[in-house]
């Protein structure tokens, strides 16, 4: 645990360490976040909660769950701006190959504290370790980006008091789509393209970036895509090139 800034210099630092330590054996080590097909990908996981005066106010001891009224906005703030925030929180083209492809690599907008399905888990531990769990993200992300949008959303679910939908217990991946429909639960978006056009329409976490960055980021990202979309990978040679 540590102030956002700390945390996030944190990130670059361990990220930094780890490349440099690498080479040193003639190794490098990668924080692609999907590097293998088949294999399970690179996720960076973020822990978060809220201090005032040294105490968690995510913790309530007198609700059943030990959870805050300002913990369940903030979470609810969290899930309503899942969509705005995933491009910045999985920021390549690569990032959705991870998303996209099971072993516990979240692609449903839901919360839980008993599965790691969802987007949001709950851990169980209580009092000062009281946090929720954003595990949508890898470590592609910028920290310090990454940090101000997910605060950004939280805390707009706070200012607005949004209400927390109930928990999604069951293994998201084994629901069929009707069940997913009952439970409104909405999916990320799939692909770089679609994370970019959610973006453009949250202002919230544009505000979180602020007009220069976000603009900046968004068209980076766009041409990203686009030189991405140009491309002729070998799984379309070998799909179509003699059958077609």
């Amino acid at each position: 645990y540590a102030d956002a800034v700390t945390s996030s210099d944190n990130l670059q630092t361990f990220k930094l360490v780890a490349k440099t330590v690498a080479r040193r054996y003639n190794l490098h080590a990668t924080f692609m976040p999907k590097p293998i097909y088949g294999q399970p990908g690179s996720g960076m996981h973020y822990n978060v909660s809220l201090f005032r005066d040294g105490k968690n106010v995510f913790y309530d001891e007198n609700d059943e769950f030990g959870l805050s009224k300002e913990m369940r906005h903030f979470m609810a703030g969290l899930l309503m701006h899942a969509r705005g925030y995933t491009a910045i929180c999985n920021p390549l083209v690569n990032s959705y190959k991870r998303l996209q492809s099971g072993f516990e690599a979240p692609k449903y907008i839901a919360w839980s504290g008993r599965n790691r399905s969802p987007l949001l888990r709950i851990p169980s531990t209580r009092g000062a370790a009281t946090r929720a769990e954003v595990r949508s993200l890898d470590p592609s992300a910028n920290p310090y980006l990454a940090t101000a949008a997910i605060l950004k959303a939280g805390l707009e679910g706070i200012r607005n008091e949004t209400e927390l939908d109930t928990p999604v217990d069951e293994n998201i991946y084994e629901m069929t789509k009707q069940q997913r429909d009952v439970e409104n639960i909405e999916d990320l978006p799939t692909t770089l393209y679609t994370a970019l056009k959610a973006l453009r329409e949250d202002t919230v976490i544009q505000e979180a970036l602020g007009k220069h960055i976000y603009k900046q980021f968004y068209d980076n990202k766009y041409l990203e895509w686009q030189m991405y979309s140009a491309q002729i990978t070998e799984w379309e040679l070998d799909e179509y090139l003699t059958q077609h």
